[in-house]
């Protein structure tokens, strides 16, 4: 019924189906894998020497 109602076929209801699904399915794998650089990305540049960041107290401010 569908397929009438957009004057199309039912094979090219079911193609448009599938290219819609593998394309969002494939953004989420782009999508992870641009999250799993940026972590790596993130990690290498953190320097191995440094402590956390802390908030510090207005004294702590303006001893230094």
């Amino acid at each position: 019924m569908l397929a009438a109602e957009r004057r199309t076929t039912l094979r090219e209801l079911v193609v448009k189906g599938l290219e819609t699904v593998t394309s969002e399915a494939s953004d989420e794998v782009r999508e992870r894998e641009r999250r799993r650089k940026m972590k790596q990305l993130l990690k290498a540049m953190q320097a191995s020497n440094t402590e956390p960041m802390v908030p510090l107290t207005r004294e702590e401010i303006y001893d230094r």
